[in-house]
């Protein structure tokens, strides 16, 4: 983050670490580092010494039902990645650490506290010439038991999203203005994601997931950048009750991520449905 860090006394946040910090533990057996990219081209390409890949789609999603993996799932995955209940787990990727912040919401859904965000990802690991290498390091596989999936916590479903709407509470769209306003059903240069209906949940604004970041480092802003940005463009401050979507939950996830760890809210969920469900829901409420 930028000079100002969140945290007491302006100590950094614990759910973040630097680049420095990670170079100093690499090879740590208590440690496990974690890469999860949009683009599935990348770590092959290159990555941190000793991370392993979790790919969204094809480790953290169910393959036939929209969800996310069961239990058994998680634990075979934790299993087969040499990770124990007390391992600290490091994530890092590309596009600003957009889907290890995804990566991370879905750890929280099991409970495992032990997680941190590498800031700046890998931008900044590559920028300061940090060493990455092509090797897929293997772990002897652990014994990781995981408690059973909390849906009530931090993520939110439809029917909640309907019960916030009526109660005037607030939303946090953090899609591109064009897709807020409903001028696009997708981000640009993606393709579209089954939406029928542009727009908006009604009572929502729209702070786009990416202003959280310093586009010149990869960084999280300060937290006095942060605390400005959600007051002004989404009225909301600690103590708010808060759900927060985009097209399927990965970008919200990031700004769950923002206001929950950096900024230290205590009631945000992340509506994981988003506008792939929303904008196909018959007699859902649209605003534009």
């Amino acid at each position: 983050m930028g000079s100002e860090q969140a945290g007491q006394g302006g100590s950094p946040p614990a759910a973040l670490v630097s680049t420095s910090w990670l170079a100093e533990r690499l090879g740590d057996p208590a440690l496990r580092i974690v890469e999860s990219n949009e683009d599935p081209l990348v770590y092959p390409s290159g990555h941190v010494p000793g991370a392993v890949e979790i790919d969204w789609t094809r480790d953290l999603n169910d393959p036939i039902r929209r969800d996310y993996l069961d239990r058994p799932a998680f634990e075979a995955l934790m299993r087969r990645h040499g990770i124990a209940r007390e391992t600290t787990v490091v994530f890092y990727g590309d596009k600003n650490n957009w889907w290890a912040c995804y990566a991370f919401w879905v750890f929280q859904l099991y409970g495992h506290g032990r997680a941190r965000i590498l800031d700046g990802g890998r931008l900044k690991w590559q920028a300061e010439g940090r060493p990455l290498v092509r090797e897929v390091p293997s772990y002897p596989a652990s014994d990781y038991v995981a408690p059973e999936r909390d849906d009530t916590r931090i993520r939110a479903f439809r029917g909640q999203v309907l019960e916030h709407v009526a109660a005037g509470l607030p939303l946090v769209d953090v899609r591109s203005p064009e897709e807020y306003t409903g001028e696009r059903l997708h981000m640009p240069d993606y393709p579209n994601e089954g939406a029928l209906r542009g727009g908006h949940i009604p009572g929502a604004r729209n702070v786009p997931w990416a202003r959280a970041i310093d586009p010149r480092t990869g960084e999280f802003r300060s937290a006095a950048e942060l605390e400005a940005l959600y007051r002004e463009a989404a009225g909301i401050e600690r103590g708010d009750d808060v759900i927060a979507y985009c097209r399927i939950g990965e970008r919200s996830a990031h700004t769950w991520f923002v206001l929950t760890h950096l900024l230290g809210f205590e009631r945000v969920r992340n509506y994981d449905g988003s506008w792939t469900e929303w904008g196909n829901l018959v007699g859902a409420p649209v605003e534009r």
